[in-house]
């Protein structure tokens, strides 16, 4: 069997079908066999509505009475109708499901399987899936649930899965050193499941082909940069040793830690791969300061890649009151910068020793005399083509050392996957004087009398506060504040405070006069969109408010949160919620711990790796099955890879597996 195949060669799969599957990425006949179900329902357990308990329950009956209503407080529709059998008839409600209006035939009887609840003093199932009964294998213990892909439900992606299950004995192994035929048992076993121990035994199979093909990945990339030859920049223990001494502040041992370790990459004639992570305000900055004058020391040149022109600012203003003072040149390029071109000598003349700067670092009329460190904030925001293009502006021919930068925490499952082929080192302590964030969490009514003394109190004090909102405009259909309405209304409650609001959608200059005037206490409110939720640094902002903290995810909430905590005086985080619904986990979480490293951790096993990996890298992980939370397969997998290697096996003839791993080697490749 050809997997790389259209998924038009299948059974039943003609060209309108295939457009539908293309659209939502299933491809190839590879794809079609990897889209297993989301979940199983068992319909041998269904019940009469008679006999029905509160709980989970599924029944077998018709349904009629059905219809459409809009609530009235929020954007929400409600499906209602009932259901019946030969022994009664209940109560059916979905919210925000009005297909369910054209899904139904009245005369046909379908399984139900929902919650079975008292709701407003009446029994009722609410949501539940609904299957025709005459496409229920009377042969399978488990009926499979497919995700839906536009027109395409799930009873339809069942059946061609059928039409198709004579053709599973022809797929072939996938991994090197495996039972001959797991692969396509467990395939099977995931779309034709007679227990649930099949499942979970497919799945585990499954999820361990997944971690495999990024872990070998990420090892061959680490082969690659080994491969690779670079100016060998010897450590000057002396010189060093005094620039720490006139620090303004003392290191922390994690700083001099991370600081070493580099420094003996920095020795070696392999370009080094690091990546230093620490969580908000842990002083990664100093380190990579530290990193430059080494360089410097050696004669060499550093280019340092921010994503932002507020954060280039940022970097030039800091590094310059650090590095001037021993003879470090430092410029900034940005689209904004005047001379560009007069710069430009300098820098390949060798003049510049230290060049920070935006997109504008990646022209090809920006070139170096003697690059040899190229240091990247916030990593993930640039793509691998952009990487490698500074990468690639060594005069010499030699690869720079690469040392990349974040304050996203990153799980320990993700460091040994997705980051297998860097070096990494952590911040995990704040520099002396910081105090924790304290976090509260204030539901609907409860917000007002707690936060507008607090936020007075703040504004008395003569420091500053955030305010961060969802939404650049009102939005009748949402009950969900906009920026600019929000700064209306702090406006009539705090009249003597000045108040300005910020969002993505405004031109860059403004945006950085907004920011500007902020930095310097010309503004005391600021009400803004997630536009600073990285990098941004205003020690006098003391007090950040999130309105509809719940539309968050816990890692951007923590980003956030590190806009304020920056200076030695007490800062606070409120979480504003509708007061609709008891807080979520993700909340409370912030609520008790302010370690970015366990909330990595935390949000990792609440959302899954996709979403984390689309925050820090470019691209996105999509892992269907494996979950990185799972720390004995990573290792078995790992394990497994190492003894492949270490083979010394010609991996080409493992085509589908090479093609697999090259996917992931983009995503997770920094040279």
């Amino acid at each position: 069997m050809n997997l790389f195949a259209d998924v038009e060669e299948l059974k039943g799969i003609g060209p309108k079908t295939a457009e539908i599957l293309k659209k939502y990425g299933i491809k190839t006949v590879r794809d079609f066999f990897y889209n297993l179900p989301r979940t199983y329902e068992s319909f041998q357990a269904a019940t009469s509505i008679q006999e029905m308990r509160p709980g989970k329950v599924v029944i077998k009956g018709k349904i009629d009475s059905l219809s459409t209503r809009r609530a009235r407080k929020r954007n929400l529709s409600i499906t209602e109708g009932m259901i019946h059998d030969a022994t009664g008839d209940v109560k059916v409600v979905w919210f925000n499901q009005s297909y369910r209006l054209r899904q139904f035939t009245l005369d046909k009887e379908y399984y139900f399987a929902g919650m079975y609840e008292l709701k407003n003093g009446r029994f009722q199932i609410t949501s539940p899936s609904a299957t025709l009964v005459t496409d229920v294998d009377p042969t399978s213990a488990l009926n499979p649930i497919y995700i839906a892909h536009g027109a395409l439900k799930s009873a339809n992606f069942k059946r061609l899965i059928r039409n198709s299950r004579n053709r599973f004995s022809e797929i072939p192994d996938l991994l090197p050193n495996v039972k001959s035929g797991e692969r396509k048992e467990a395939l099977f076993l995931a779309h034709f499941p007679n227990s649930i121990k099949d499942t979970e035994e497919a799945r585990n199979y499954l999820a361990y082909e997944e971690l495999y093909e990024l872990i070998l990945a990420a090892k061959l990339n680490r082969r690659e940069n080994e491969k690779l030859k670079a100016v060998d920049i010897p450590f000057d223990a002396e010189k060093i040793r005094d620039f720490v001494a006139r620090l303004p502040f003392k290191l922390t041992n994690a700083q001099r830690l991370a600081a070493w370790e580099i420094f003996k990459n920095m020795e070696k004639a392999t370009p080094m791969n690091r990546l230093l992570q620490g969580d908000v305000g842990s002083g990664k900055t100093i380190v990579a300061a530290m990193a430059v004058y080494e360089a410097y020391l050696s004669r060499c040149q550093t280019a340092l890649l921010a994503p932002t022109a507020i954060l280039a600012n940022q970097h030039y203003e800091g590094l310059s009151n650090l590095l001037n003072g021993f003879g470090v040149k430092v410029a900034l390029l940005t689209g904004a910068t005047k001379n560009k071109a007069e710069l430009k000598k300098r820098i390949v003349t060798g003049e510049i020793d230290l060049v920070i700067g935006t997109h504008a670092l990646l022209t090809d009329d920006t070139e170096f005399k003697n690059l040899a460190l190229v240091v990247i904030d916030e990593q993930h925001r640039f793509g691998v083509e952009q990487r490698q293009k500074l990468l690639l502006k060594s005069p010499s021919g030699l690869a720079p050392h690469l040392l990349a930068m974040t304050a996203t925490p990153i799980p320990r499952s993700l460091q040994l996957t997705v980051f297998g082929d860097l070096d990494v080192s952590v911040l995990n302590e704040l520099p002396k004087g910081r105090q924790p964030i304290e976090t509260h969490i204030l539901e609907g009514v409860e917000a007002k009398p707690q936060l507008y003394p607090k936020m007075q109190e703040i504004l008395n004090s003569r420091q500053q506060i955030y305010w961060i909102c969802k939404a650049i405009d009102d939005n009748p259909r949402t009950e969900t504040t906009s920026v600019k309405s929000r700064c209306e209304k702090l406006r009539k409650i705090f009249p003597k405070a000045k108040i300005e609001f910020l969002h993505g959608r405004m031109r860059p200059a403004e945006k950085d006069e907004i920011m500007d005037k902020f930095s310097r206490g010309l503004i005391q409110i600021l009400v803004s969109t997630t536009v600073v939720e990285v990098g941004v640094d205003v020690p006098n902002a003391t007090l950040i408010v999130i309105e509809d903290a719940e539309n968050y995810g816990l890692a951007q909430l923590h980003q956030l949160r590190g806009r304020v905590g920056r200076g030695s005086v007490k800062s606070f985080c409120y979480l504003l919620t509708n007061g609709d619904a008891e807080p979520s986990r993700r909340l409370r979480e912030l609520e008790k711990s302010t370690d970015g490293f366990h909330l990595a951790e935390v949000d990792l096993k609440l959302r899954g790796p996709g979403e984390i990996y689309g925050a820090l890298q470019h691209g996105v992980l999509d892992l269907r099955i494996a979950s990185l939370s799972d720390t004995k397969l990573i290792h078995q997998a790992q394990a497994d890879v190492e003894k492949f290697l270490q083979s010394g096996e010609n991996m080409l003839k493992y085509k589908e597996l090479m093609a697999g791993i090259s996917r992931y080697q983009q995503l997770t490749t920094l040279n």
